[in-house]
């Protein structure tokens, strides 16, 4: 990193607007770009999709199953067959990864669908079509077609005597019915937990991309890296082209086999493909990339962290493999556009200024590295304080272990979740690390947003750091807009 940073060029009107803050950004002709009246009903209709999924088993307790959801798009007419697939797993840098390698698509001239989850503030994130959030009437009217077959699926799982379907094997089932509606040419598909028997897995993909493997959701996946790993490599289908960043010399090793057993080729980073460079800028970084077929140099990235260089650099691997098989090199001007426009909310996300409030969504020690490493990397502050709410399920102990090395304030506050980590035992966390002279509990977010603020405006070079969770991170980010704390 050099201490001089450049000036990252501001994208071209429209090209790096984070559509998720604008879903109803599209022309009266249907087509995504122009701009359409709030359609109140529609977004009636859309809310009243989500309650109805939200009655269903929660993202917290998933089944270990795929024959359901092969049931349910079998009856559809098998919409997951309808589009190739760039398929991703790993425990973090999975959503930014997949946004960063959907914008490179579509600046090759491809139509995409993406999946991601959970969402930050509102669930038609989840389903993006061309760029832009899945509109609601678009939604709304997928979930009408599907929903007679859903229920045939509920009815035979009931009586053979299993659970009706999940929340999110339904609504896989629902992101592919509006990936086929669109059409689209290529679907990313992010797993929502693990990979072999994550609903998104009923499809196979072409490229399979695996982002840094870390302990995460235990409980569900394994007690080490290794078990971890091998239901992530679940993905991998036969001779898939496998794109893998960085991992542990153990996970590695799962990942080779399950390449070698599947003859899919395998390429890693700093072997096949390498982050060259990268120096801070404002607004981001400029990079400098090798990928699998050439080198891209100076490319603005308008993302903060050197985990965002090395995201970079698998997105720009997978699109490749995707592409041309890893042999030919993408033009300049596609990785300069897809880069230069991509957008990852609540990722070291700047959402206030005077002070300045960054949000960041590390719900797990590896995350939390990130973010600390980050900090350090492209921001100059003096002290910062942190305002920290964690779930149940998650590792506490571990995230703040990593965060106290930022020598911080922490203010611990409720992430509004019903699987929500007791504020009291996770302060008791914090004081036994930095001292219980620097933290306090307030459970409501947005005082506790205010109490950091109120701090952070009394000193120079102060900042208020929110992390812990996504739907601590959503909360912030809806709070900030709601109050013009003017982040630019």
């Amino acid at each position: 990193m050099t201490d001089a940073p450049d000036q990252i060029p501001e994208p071209e009107e429209g090209a790096a607007a984070d559509s998720a803050e604008h879903p109803e950004s599209l022309g009266d002709d249907g087509e995504f770009g122009g701009v359409e009246e709030f359609d109140a009903d529609a977004r009636d209709a859309a809310d009243a999709v989500y309650a109805a999924l939200l009655e269903r088993v929660g993202e917290g307790a998933p089944r270990p199953r795929l024959e359901p959801t092969r049931r349910a798009v079998e009856l559809l007419g098998d919409p997951h067959r309808s589009a190739p697939v760039i398929h991703l797993t790993g425990t973090n840098g999975k959503t930014s990864t997949s946004r960063m390698i959907e914008s490179l698509l579509r600046a090759s001239g491809l139509r995409t669908g993406l999946l991601t989850s959970p969402h930050l503030e509102r669930f038609t994130e989840r389903i993006r079509i061309d760029g832009e959030s899945v509109r609601d009437e678009v939604l709304a009217r997928n979930w009408e077609e599907i929903e007679p077959f859903i229920a045939i699926v509920d009815a035979e799982l009931e009586g053979a005597g299993e659970s009706p379907l999940t929340f999110f094997e339904t609504f896989t089932v629902l992101a592919f019915a509006c990936f086929a509606d669109a059409p689209v040419d290529v679907m990313v598909l992010e797993v929502g937990m693990g990979g072999e028997w994550d609903s998104t897995n009923v499809a196979d993909g072409q490229v399979a991309v695996i982002t840094p493997i870390d302990l995460d959701h235990q409980s569900r996946l394994g007690n080490d890296v290794v078990e971890i790993a091998r239901t992530k490599s679940g993905i991998i289908k036969p001779s898939a082209s496998v794109v893998s960043a960085r991992q542990q010399d153990d996970v590695l090793k799962v990942l080779e086999n399950a390449a070698d057993l599947t003859e899919s080729t395998l390429a890693v980073e700093d072997d096949a493909f390498a982050v060259i460079s990268t120096t801070v800028a404002v607004g981001g970084q400029l990079v400098s990339i090798r990928g699998l077929a050439g080198s891209y140099h100076d490319i603005a990235l308008p993302l903060f962290g050197s985990h965002q260089a090395q995201n970079a650099a698998v997105a720009v691997a997978a699109v490749e493999a995707f592409i041309g098989s890893g042999s030919v090199r993408l033009a300049d001007e596609v990785v300069e556009t897809g880069l230069g426009a991509v957008t990852s909310p609540g990722r070291l996300q700047i959402v206030g200024s005077g002070p300045t409030v960054i949000v960041d969504a590390a719900h797990n020690p590896h995350g939390a590295g990130s973010l600390v490493a980050s900090l350090g990397e492209a921001f100059d502050f003096d002290e910062v304080v942190i305002v920290l709410g964690v779930l149940a399920d998650k590792d506490a102990t571990g995230i703040v272990d990593v965060l106290a090395g930022l020598d911080a304030r922490f203010i611990v506050t409720n992430p509004g979740s019903d699987r929500a980590a007791d504020t009291d035992r996770v302060a008791g966390i914090v004081a036994t690390r930095v001292g219980a002279d620097r933290v306090t509990v307030i459970e409501r977010l947005d005082d506790a947003l205010d109490e950091a603020r109120d701090w952070a405006t009394e000193g120079e070079k102060r900042a208020v750091v929110v992390t812990g969770s996504v739907v601590l991170v959503g909360d912030a980010i809806a709070i900030a807009a709601d109050r013009g704390w003017n982040a630019r």
